[in-house]
């Protein structure tokens, strides 16, 4: 009988090693690579709560840190890192290329979650491997910021807002005319950019957990 798995483990990627938590449930049908935001690390507590919610639907999840400690330190003062999209995806695109390589992860479909900034990389990077992602959440992201790459999406892509993130949801909707593939956009009433109300990070979880659930297969 399979068992689930959780490891703690070094990705090499885009000529730097970054660390993550990769859990894969017993017979799980696709992973999810988690994409935070500005500011943020694979310790946020709801990019955890999303991927304790798929773990729950026989989905592995992999949360990594996409800055190595260094960088986190100078990002104290700079600021400028997180939000560099080219240098995210490339560190994205080269962990969805480590999952396609491990023999644990690869046979499982691959989607890409993101938050904030994280979200635009996860999307450049389904750009960059179209044969290799299968799906994208968006979650209170900036998806504009992945320029010309957004129209090149072909995976399903979710994007979901909070009612009361104005601003977001405007460059949202932008975005979701923009993209030439699956795109559906999905607006949490009451919810602001960081979705802290009561139950609106649950909606987050039940929507994201059903286009995985969907689209990794």
């Amino acid at each position: 009988m399979p068992t689930a798995t959780t490891s703690t483990l070094g990705f090499p990627t885009a000529g730097t090693e970054l660390e993550g938590d990769l859990h894969l449930p017993a017979g799980a049908h696709g992973v999810v690579l988690f994409a935070h935001g500005s500011g943020s690390s694979r310790h946020s507590p709801r990019n955890r709560h999303v991927a304790g919610a798929l773990n729950k639907r026989g989905l592995g999840t992999l949360l990594v840190d996409l800055l190595t400690h260094e960088e986190e330190v100078s990002e104290v003062q700079t600021h400028q890192l997180r939000f560099d999209i080219g240098l995210l995806a490339d560190r994205l695109t080269g962990l969805v290329d480590r999952l396609g390589e491990r023999p644990d992860t690869r046979t499982l479909p691959v989607g890409l979650f993101g938050a904030s900034t994280g979200a635009a990389a996860a999307l450049v990077a389904a750009a960059e491997r179209p044969d290799e992602v299968h799906a994208v959440v968006s979650r209170g992201g900036r998806p504009d910021l992945a320029g010309p790459a957004l129209p090149q999406v072909e995976a399903p892509t979710l994007l979901i807002v909070g009612e009361r993130d104005l601003p977001v949801v405007e460059l949202n909707e932008q975005a979701r005319d923009t993209m030439t593939g699956t795109a559906e956009l999905r607006i949490v009433p009451g919810a602001t950019h960081l979705f802290e109300e009561p139950h609106a990070l649950e909606i987050v979880a039940e929507e994201a957990g059903t286009w995985f659930a969907t689209h990794l297969r």
